[in-house]
């Protein structure tokens, strides 16, 4: 027969009674232990180990108006671009008593408002969230935010508080001058998911081609669906169906890339030499491939530490920041698949 337990969850009361003290002294414990001297926080701490006890954080929302949790935001959890800022954020978090939630919000505007109301409810000490194109109404509920809010992956010149990235265009724009300087005249652009980061990308591409008078809309090839290295092979067939005598493409992120570097490998066109192929990001998988890839680093980990310093900061105390805007550089990485000359 299978016993019906049922759990007591330990009082803070119950702890104060162990270490022989007060509960607001066990509360004082917990939230700002350089307050109480080292002999009561030793004390607590046996408490607390001894009996199991875990701080109920609701309740101390209530008291103090404020979690230790920080919201994360971001679009995607499979995408290796966004697991390297979550690998800097947890690098700074640890240490700091302060813990991370992640919402994954798929893309989706609504399903961000919706998490970002969630987070705002259970009244974080911060939020992080991706981009700078949030909708009105997110963009509401993150100036009224009670917290310190950083948007990371991007820059601009109105933003909610504040922010950590780097220009996606001007990384396009490096990119495509770079292929246009190794020689090649008929560039094609292929982008997939084309979200506003996506857009910058092209929208970099199209006017560094345009000033460089290279540009051809006809070679111009996105798609909605997500990026896969499947999707690069598919795009680049689509753009050498349309426009044989392309000799070169920047590509909207490294999967794509190394799709059109399988496909061109297929139709046995060679690489660098018939066509040139530029990625973005800079995947550890583009160093590997065989001609390796040329790509757009762009600084993914720094944006993650760089995101929690200034979240820490921020709740620590918001007039020590001295650079609440922070714009990273990115860094055009040649390799093989332009090694044109």
């Amino acid at each position: 027969m299978e016993k019906n337990i049922k759990y007591k969850r330990v009082t803070l009361n119950e702890v104060a009674a162990e270490a022989g003290v007060s509960a607001i002294t066990v509360s004082r414990t917990i939230r700002s232990p350089d307050m109480v001297s080292a002999g009561v926080r030793k004390k607590v701490k046996a408490a607390i180990e001894l009996l199991g006890y875990v701080p109920d954080q609701a309740a101390s929302a209530l008291a103090s108006e404020r979690t230790n949790v920080v919201g994360l935001l971001v679009p995607s959890l499979t995408n290796s671009v966004f697991s390297d800022v979550l690998r800097g954020v947890y690098d700074v978090v640890d240490g700091s008593g302060l813990s991370v939630q992640i919402g994954n919000f798929r893309y989706s505007p609504s399903k961000e408002e919706n998490l970002l109301r969630t987070f705002l409810r259970q009244r974080p000490a911060g939020l992080i969230v991706a981009g700078i194109d949030q909708t009105e109404a997110a963009r509401a509920l993150l100036k009224t935010a009670p917290c310190p809010v950083v948007q990371i992956m991007d820059v601009s010149d109105s933003p909610i508080d504040l922010m950590i990235g780097f220009s996606h265009y001007d990384g396009a724009v490096e990119g495509t001058r770079h292929l246009i300087d190794e020689g090649y005249k008929r560039l094609g652009f292929l982008g997939a998911r084309m979200d506003p980061r996506s857009q910058a990308r092209l929208a970099g591409f199209t006017a560094e081609a345009q000033g460089r008078g290279v540009y051809d809309s006809s070679r111009i090839i996105t798609t909605t669906h997500p990026s896969s290295v499947g999707m690069g092979g598919q795009l680049l067939s689509d753009l050498l169906a349309q426009a044989p005598d392309t000799d070169a493409v920047f590509c909207n992120n490294d999967d794509l890339a190394a799709g059109a570097l399988f496909e061109a490998e297929r139709r046995r066109i060679n690489v660098p030499k018939d066509l040139g192929i530029c990625g973005f990001n800079d995947l550890e998988m583009s160093r590997h491939l065989n001609p390796s890839i040329t790509s757009v680093a762009t600084p993914r980990y720094e944006v993650g530490t760089g995101a929690m310093a200034l979240l820490r900061d921020a709740i620590a105390d918001r007039a020590a920041i001295r650079t609440p805007h922070i714009r990273l550089g990115v860094e055009l990485i040649k390799r093989g698949s332009t090694k044109r000359r």
